[in-house]
């Protein structure tokens, strides 16, 4: 008999801890403490696929994932007897063609990028969320390349889908400190003109920049055909402004500064926040622009989600 045919079996009790310890990497806090950045990669997409198993998106899985869960009529030379070690539940690997999307990461690393109420900074979890995609795409047999930038281009490296460029990306993207002042509508609008050809532009940034010069060159991106996603990262505090008291609010990039009792500003604060990010949710929307709002506290499997969605909306 076949492996999955024939009545439904509980699944045992090691393979849902199994699952559940592949789950806790979707977490950044957990991600945090691991020193190495392939390894974050790793465990991040396999935590994701595992919840993609088990979610009411599992139809992702099989379209976009290295593996789908076994069917009557899989033969046994296709199961993946290590997945099969580690969660005690049958998976057969996929063989897909190469595709033709080309996708570049654009990773902000100004200055406010560095900061972080807590251990992670929004340029960590930033990188944490590249490496991961990265690692996705390969998997999938995209092309990847990398963009950073802060008031100009630092790091060029184009897209390339064979799985030996990942080292590379990925020791590029561990070595990146914040730094500069915020010039995103600038590069982007050379970057628009210098990508010749169509394909998939995913930025990380917190947008710290002129909103209306922003737009404007994110626009310059559809213009010329590419696909957009736009994962705007914030820290829980840039959120909330939760602070106490006197404080003293230092601009981390021009070190400009200002003290103030935080309490008498929040409410003005929060509305002005509130009314910047539905600004871009609206504007990008208009532009079918994907518009992705993250805090460096918030688990990895909406933004892979996301990419998931536009993945198969392009048709790759």
């Amino acid at each position: 008999m076949h492996p999955v045919a024939g009545k439904h079996i509980s699944p045992h009790p090691q393979a849902m801890a199994a699952e559940k310890s592949y789950l806790k990497y979707l977490r950044p806090d957990v991600v945090s403490r691991l020193s190495r950045l392939d390894l974050v990669a790793r465990l991040v997409v396999e935590g994701f696929i595992t919840g993609l198993h088990k979610s009411p998106y599992h139809g992702f899985s099989v379209e976009f994932s290295e593996y789908r869960p076994c069917v009557p009529g899989d033969t046994f030379r296709n199961i993946d007897w290590k997945v099969l070690g580690r969660t005690e539940r049958y998976f057969v690997k996929q063989f897909e063609e190469e595709t033709n999307l080309k996708a570049y990461l654009l990773l902000d690393t100004s200055g406010s990028m560095g900061y972080a109420s807590k251990d992670l900074s929004k340029l960590r979890y930033a990188v944490y969320l590249a490496a991961a995609l990265a690692y996705l795409m390969l998997v999938q047999r995209d092309a990847v390349g990398l963009i950073t930038f802060d008031t100009r281009i630092a790091t060029y490296l184009p897209p390339r889908s064979v799985s030996s460029y990942l080292p590379l990306l990925l020791k590029t993207m561990d070595g990146l400190e914040p730094g500069g002042e915020t010039g995103l509508a600038a590069t982007f609008h050379d970057l628009a003109e210098r990508i010749k050809r169509r394909g998939l532009i995913i930025v990380f940034s917190d947008l710290m920049d002129d909103p209306d010069a922003l737009l404007g060159a994110l626009k310059h991106f559809r213009h010329r055909k590419h696909e957009v996603i736009v994962f705007h990262i914030l820290d829980p505090m840039e959120q909330r402004f939760s602070f106490e008291g006197d404080s003293l609010f230092v601009d981390m990039e021009s070190g400009r500064h200002i003290r103030t009792d935080a309490w008498q500003i929040r409410a003005a604060y929060q509305d002005a926040l509130a009314a910047w990010q539905d600004r871009f949710k609206k504007e990008c929307r208009a532009s079918r622009i994907d518009y992705v709002p993250l805090e460096t506290t918030q688990d990895y499997d909406r933004a892979l989600m996301q990419y998931l969605a536009m993945r198969k909306r392009i048709g790759g």
